[in-house]
């Protein structure tokens, strides 16, 4: 991150309860941001790091040249700490602001994670300086009702709602909405009204998961699992959201 003017202000790490196209992490979320069990990457050493940029690289991490430009200079950085790239954007405007969502192989991200990674990309950031005007940089978790930008995250997340977007009509339509099915080869399967279907991957211009209870108490059981947060905690959320159904 930078400031106007010397370029280093610090991590933005906030709350995922509203669940803007990015999502900032509530100092008491944590891992609520990604799946806790989602399964390990296999990063290792510079070979597998390039074949990881090269095979993962796509619109929905990257779109804009310069979001390109950015990935390439902070992937490596990234996987060196142990983390992934999740999704890299430059919001130009009034003001300036580069985002970029990482998240740990197993699918978890803590508040001072953000921090670590924040500070690590600000040094090469500003070593490499690919962003003529000023900016902010946020570093954050994917959040809850978090993008999909990778094939795998399609499987991690199987059964869950989601909205899909194509750059192209596929069967006179480019927004689709359902069940996740998984994938099958290079094809995103999700269930709609009329049917199972299989989107080709790299038809995708958008993904994300849609904020659902079932969604919240899944990602919540996870952290419960995990010891991330205590029974007491769990019960009193799952409480909240039962009401609300009831209302």
């Amino acid at each position: 991150m930078r400031d106007q003017l010397n370029g280093t202000p610090p991590a933005k790490c906030e709350g995922v309860a509203d669940s803007p196209p990015w999502a900032y992490m509530d100092i008491n979320s944590g891992a609520l941001a990604s799946k806790p069990n989602a399964p390990p990457g296999n990063i290792n050493g510079p070979r597998a790091r390039f074949f990881v940029l090269e095979r993962d690289m796509n619109d929905l991490i990257a779109k804009a040249a310069i979001d390109r430009r950015i990935a390439e200079i902070i992937t490596p950085v990234v996987e060196d700490m142990g983390f992934e790239v999740v999704r890299v954007r430059l919001m130009t405007g009034k003001e300036s602001i580069l985002q970029v969502m990482v998240q740990q192989p197993d699918g978890t991200m803590e508040v001072d994670d953000c921090g670590h990674v924040s500070t690590a990309l600000s040094a090469v950031l500003d070593v490499e300086d690919p962003i003529v005007d000023v900016y902010n940089l946020e570093v954050s978790s994917p959040g809850i009702d978090r993008p999909l930008t990778r094939l795998k995250d399609f499987d991690q997340w199987e059964g869950f709602e989601a909205k899909i977007e194509t750059d192209e009509l596929i069967d006179g339509r480019r927004r689709f909405k359902g069940a996740l099915a998984g994938t099958e080869g290079d094809e995103v399967l999700i269930t709609i009204p009329e049917g199972t279907i299989g989107l080709k991957f790299e038809w995708l211009s958008d993904a994300k998961l849609v904020l659902t209870d079932e969604l919240i108490r899944d990602v919540l059981r996870g952290r419960k699992d995990a010891g991330q947060i205590d029974e007491a905690q769990f019960d009193e959320i799952e409480t909240i959201i039962d009401g609300e159904e009831n209302t």
